[in-house]
């Protein structure tokens, strides 16, 4: 190409041939602009042939369309919260080291993964069909088990302070402690945890199920070590395993296990509510709606026990219809669940990334069953399960580009998934007895009668 120079006019550009240069660029800038200005060479970009438009029309990787900033943030945070969860941690063992004693601890310790185990279970069993991101779950147990636990125990000794130094009377105190500063206290400091979940990792907060689960991880790890710290108290106070400590845990570990699930729960259940919208604005003001009744649930449970003196016959008649409502709402929050992905699945069946056929299957329970048993029995179990979990993830994330949430991150995600369930589903269908194939001749029917 010609440059254009005091001793070469012909190939300067004219003052129209520069004007049109500019409409056709609509990428020119005022460097540009400037240096026309002083006569020298402008040197604009080709036009792409017809084929490298049609491919630059997308990004040749989903990677290209996700936001790096919102990646570095998140890395950002799980380091933060690292950092302040091992600091916490280290906190409450020095509490039991100092306070209570390694050896009481540890007794404590052991009695305490029962009722953890058994919240576990449950928490699974809610998250199974699902399932969040696993480090999410570590985080909320751990915050629960530490941080929740700090809140309690500065709040506890601020407050022993302030009533000693008001002369405040010693039942009057405990019932004060346990009544409200406990509940507000405690719950405060649960919910925050599942807010700051939520604030940081809202992709993956997708409603009141999410909410439940995170509530439930944070609640049963407040629970474990408020269990270590009861059963150790108790044998130090017996001097030895006896019938006191035996019924503490019994009360505790066995008949209560999802006493502080079923309180933070609530204020799980309404930060999911706002999950639905994906505003950092609503998931605070429902925060703090969520912690109206988890606090005064908390507070029936602890002053109950100061008026009644057969705290079986209450459980049986209060405690237990409330833990059955609470069950029937996960069970009808998990068909919510269920019918959702039914829905968004369809949609991408219309499109033909499934058969119609296997929306039921990967939509349903009785489904997702019968075909995991398949799979297994055939050495394709691990196959299945991706496939299950993926088409799963895939309506979740179609389901918040539906709503508008993160928009550029979950078509992200939505590509990826896409071509992990392409993929699985080849797999499948590699596999799959000729007689199942679609390309497999027909056998004919048998004669009539």
């Amino acid at each position: 190409m010609a440059q254009a120079t005091p001793e070469n006019p012909e190939t300067a550009p004219t003052a129209g041939d520069v004007a049109a240069a500019q409409a056709s660029a609509s990428q020119a800038t005022q460097t540009v602009t400037a240096h026309v200005a002083q006569k020298t060479t402008v040197h604009l970009p080709e036009k792409a042939p017809a084929e490298v438009q049609a491919a630059t029309a997308t990004t040749p990787q989903p990677i290209f369309d996700t936001d790096p900033r919102r990646r570095n943030s998140l890395l950002a945070a799980v380091i933060v919260a690292g950092v302040v969860l091992g600091i916490a941690l280290l906190l409450v063992l020095a509490y039991f080291l100092i306070f209570i004693g390694p050896g009481l601890s540890f007794v404590g310790a052991l009695l305490a993964l029962i009722p953890l185990a058994i919240v576990l279970i449950g928490v699974r069993w809610i998250d199974r069909w699902e399932p969040e991101p696993r480090l999410l779950l570590i985080i909320a147990f751990l915050w629960g088990a530490t941080v929740s636990i700090v809140i309690a125990l500065v709040a506890d000794v601020g407050t022993s302070y302030l009533y000693a130094a008001a002369g405040a009377d010693q039942n009057w105190t405990v019932f004060l402690q346990s009544v409200v500063q406990a509940p507000i206290v405690e719950e405060g400091g649960k919910g925050l945890g599942i807010l700051l979940i939520y604030l940081v990792a809202r992709r993956y907060f997708d409603g009141p199920v999410d909410g439940i689960v995170f509530a439930a991880l944070v609640a049963g790890g407040f629970a474990f070590t408020e269990n270590i710290q009861y059963f150790a108290i108790q044998i130090a106070e017996s001097g030895r395993l006896d019938l006191a400590v035996g019924e503490i845990f019994f009360i505790r570990g066995i008949l209560s296990p999802f006493a502080h699930v079923m309180f933070t729960a609530f204020t799980g259940f309404f930060i999911g509510l706002a999950a639905r919208k994906g505003t950092a604005f609503g998931g605070i003001l429902f925060f703090f709606v969520g912690l109206i009744p988890a606090i005064l649930l908390h507070a029936f449970w602890n002053g109950v026990l100061f008026f009644i003196y057969d705290f079986y016959a209450y459980y049986v008649v209060v405690q237990v219809p409330l833990f059955a409502i609470a069950v029937v709402g996960v069970i009808l929050l998990r068909r919510r669940e269920a019918k959702m992905t039914q829905l968004r699945l369809g949609e991408y069946a219309a499109a033909g990334w499934f058969n119609a056929a296997e929306v039921n299957t990967l939509g349903t329970g009785p489904g997702r069953r019968q075909a995991q048993a398949w799979a297994r029995q055939r050495g394709l179990g691990k196959v299945m399960k991706e496939y299950i979990r993926d088409a799963t993830h895939l309506a979740f994330t179609r389901n918040r580009i539906v709503s508008g949430r993160d928009r550029i991150g979950s078509q992200a995600d939505e590509a990826l998934l896409l071509a992990q369930v392409s993929e699985s589903r080849a797999r499948l269908a590699a596999a799959a007895p000729a007689a199942h194939r679609t390309d497999a001749p027909v056998a004919p029917a048998p004669p009539a009668g």
